[in-house]
């Protein structure tokens, strides 16, 4: 298929140069569809995979129609609040060479008189949730009265999560002469009564069959008793050399049991859900980001913002509830033209669910035994041989020492900016045996 770079679309010189600051050339199909249609100011229905660079796609045509003179022109709604954050980052770099220009994020969890302080400013763009947004409209501190632009980014999720009636009581304070986008994942009945509400005469644009994801991702699955499960995750872990992983769970709880375990056992391990004050989710999405955190487990809410480009791993340690969210899951990792991988935990009669999530979704997830549980994956077996021959050609070879007489031992260099994720020994803890529970005990 043909590609559309950025330079051949109607774009301001200022957008232009953002653009290839950020490292883009080419548009994604999502962008080159959607981008001359909202420029040209219709309505617009996308349907687009996650990860397939949609808030460019909404944010660059809002960007270039806003009078920096004006009040609040451009309104995002999201489902949470992680996704409000990306979406008002993307924005930010995107203005960058645009003079006046100002956006403010509206969100439950954080303190409100910050966000109160900041629409003083009078910003052109908000990106909120829809509690939130309905809050200030309430107090009074957003006025829609002016808003031209409104996009409804994940409107499938945010109907899933039960925000109808705001996401309704919100459009029917914003001016009926506005220019609406709707961004989905699928198109469900619900979808379609909200489009012909809301929208008029809508362009629909559809490139989930264009952008096929799935190549990007190896998936594989294994099956197991749910006591295995934290041991095979720690095998996975040490047996590959992964950067960044993010593991699923279905429960905050889980969550926090995930965390606990995999930190006592000395890997570097975060977690993020919506029992978490606002404040505790940015330091550790921060930590996530910069590399300082290698693991990070989360539950589906609290995943759908998280959009970062070096995530290789993505591990389902409980199957999704949902079989849409195993693709929201997997599309986590294989960003950027970079290749990710996937596991799959399966108990009992989950295989069943498994299998129809591959018919429908048209995956290839592939049978694997977490070594030492059984036998070692067959496109890893060349590695890990290959990995014992430098381990026997070590032992044979003498070690260097160091100035102070110590043996130094050579570290590996990192990939892609983020060192492979390795357990910490504990200190303090000779003689002590952690068994596969986690419970710890000393022989006298």
């Amino acid at each position: 298929m043909q590609k559309t770079k950025f330079e051949e679309l109607n774009l301001s010189q200022h957008m232009k140069k953002a653009v290839a600051e950020m490292g883009f050339s080419d548009a994604t199909p999502i962008q080159a569809a959607a981008i001359p249609v909202l420029i040209e100011g219709r309505d617009i229905i996308a349907q687009a995979r996650t990860g397939s660079g949609k808030t460019a796609a909404f944010a660059i045509p809002a960007i270039e129609r806003i009078d920096a003179r004006r009040g609040l022109q451009t309104l995002v709604v999201c489902p949470t609040r992680e996704l409000a954050i990306q979406v008002t980052e993307e924005f930010r770099r995107l203005f960058k060479y645009y003079d006046g220009l100002t956006i403010v994020t509206a969100y439950g969890g954080q303190d409100i008189s910050l966000q109160l302080r900041a629409l003083t400013q009078h910003p052109q763009i908000v990106v909120g949730t829809p509690g939130r947004l309905i809050d200030h409209m309430w107090r009074g501190t957003i006025r829609l009265d002016e808003v031209n632009f409104v996009v409804l980014d994940e409107a499938d999720e945010m109907l899933n999560m039960g925000f109808r009636d705001d996401v309704e009581d919100i459009l029917s304070y914003v001016p009926q002469t506005r220019q609406t986008a709707m961004f989905s994942a699928t198109m469900s009945p619900d979808i379609m009564r909200l489009m012909k509400k809301h929208l008029k005469n809508p362009v629909h644009i559809d490139t989930t069959d264009h952008k096929n994801e799935v190549p990007k991702i190896d998936q594989f699955y294994c099956e197991l008793p749910e006591t295995q499960k934290f041991d095979a995750l720690t095998r996975i872990i040490d047996q590959r050399d992964i950067k960044a992983a993010l593991i699923f769970v279905n429960t905050k709880s889980m969550v926090d049991r995930v965390v606990s375990r995999l930190s006592g056992a000395g890997y570097r391990a975060r977690g993020i859900h919506g029992g978490h004050e606002q404040c505790r989710r940015e330091m550790v999405m921060n930590s996530f980001r910069d590399g300082s955190v290698k693991i990070l487990v989360a539950t589906d809410v609290a995943g759908r913002g998280i959009d970062i480009s070096d995530i290789d791993t993505v591990i389902n340690y409980d199957l999704p509830r949902d079989d849409e969210d195993y693709t929201h899951r997997i599309g986590r990792t294989g960003r950027a033209g970079k290749l990710g991988t996937s596991f799959t935990f399966v108990v009992g009669k989950e295989l069943y669910d498994l299998k129809r999530i591959e018919k429908n979704g048209g995956f290839n997830i592939q049978r694997m035994d977490i070594p030492g549980l059984g036998q070692k994956p067959a496109k890893t077996e060349a590695k890990h041989a290959e990995t014992d021959r430098n381990k026997t050609a070590a032992r044979t070879t003498r070690p260097s020492k160091g100035p102070a007489g110590e043996t130094s031992r050579r570290q590996a260099s990192p990939k892609n900016g983020r060192a492979g994720e390795k357990r910490q020994p504990p200190s303090h803890d000779e003689g002590w045996i952690t068994d596969s529970t986690g419970f710890r005990y000393k022989l006298i």
